[in-house]
């Protein structure tokens, strides 16, 4: 059967229902039509004219997105800006885009079940508990285990391979062995006390404030910002996944696809990249 943009929906709901989402969220189909049908599926972990351009290419008319495109409520649409571009580039070519944002963050199998466990972490619970009745077992951030403690080096090199990152922040002295270990994909810095108190020898997040590194260091506790686009990555192919395993479930018979243009949109600047820089300018 081929599947309509509102079975997408549905079937993103189960895998993460969009009442789990924070209240100042905005989730679900947030631009197009849930009764047009879906020829194939693209996801990123961000909505921008390159995205939407690399549905077009690939003939995707739907895109599933783990940042919403509408956050907030809209008081005009600029269509020469990037954002109005963006919106009129869907509608005018009947782009669907699914936002699935903190509804994933919270549940089971989310955005920080798929760090943690990349990192090699089991045993895992929410580091904040989303008192939901309906779900018991969601909630923000994780905090999980190794089986056996891993040393600083170890652990460093692990974080960096599963990041793709060649650098990271750490405020606080590192540990000489870790257990225990708390995570937050995305904007955590607001959990760090959490971590501490439940006992995480070390804490991985991104977007950490300044008072919290220096709350990290003066309370000998270890935090490290990995960045909001290394540490919620990840959530792309976990959505690949959940969205292909109902597309075999329901012989649905579409192309789901990861993008393959989306980039980490900070660089590294160091020593040695700014010496090349300087040489070919000499040059």
């Amino acid at each position: 059967m081929t599947p309509r943009v509102k079975d997408i929906v549905n079937s993103l709901n189960l895998d993460a229902p969009f009442s789990l989402a924070e209240p100042w969220d905005n989730v679900g189909l947030l631009v197009g039509n849930p009764d047009q049908e879906v020829t194939s599926i693209l996801i990123g972990l961000d909505p921008t004219n390159t995205l939407i351009d690399e549905a077009l290419a690939s003939g995707a008319n739907t895109v599933v997105t783990h940042h919403p495109v509408i956050f907030q409520p809209l008081s005009s649409i600029n269509t020469v800006e990037p954002s109005g571009k963006l919106l009129e580039k869907a509608l005018v070519n009947r782009i669907s885009i699914i936002g699935c944002h903190t509804n994933l963050d919270s549940a089971v199998e989310g955005v920080s079940d798929i760090l943690a466990a990349k990192l090699g972490l089991k045993e895992l619970s929410p580091l904040i508990p989303s008192g939901n009745k309906n779900y018991p077992e969601t909630g923000l951030g994780r905090i999980g285990t190794f089986d056996t403690p891993v040393s600083a080096a170890v652990f460093i090199k692990r974080v960096q391979e599963v990041l793709n990152l060649s650098s990271i922040q750490v405020a606080g002295e590192i540990p000489e062995k870790i257990k225990t270990v708390a995570v937050c994909g995305g904007s955590g810095s607001d959990l760090a006390t959490e971590a501490l108190i439940r006992g995480a020898d070390i804490y991985l997040s991104a977007e950490i404030k300044h008072s919290t590194a220096i709350w990290a260091i003066e309370n000998s506790f270890c935090i490290i910002d990995g960045t909001h686009f290394a540490t919620e990555q990840p959530s792309v192919s976990l959505l690949a996944e959940k969205l292909t395993r109902a597309n075999t479930d329901h012989k649905w018979n579409i192309a789901i696809r990861q993008s393959a243009t989306e980039r980490h949109p900070f660089v590294l600047i160091d020593k040695s990249y700014l010496k090349k820089m300087m040489a070919r300018i000499n040059f």
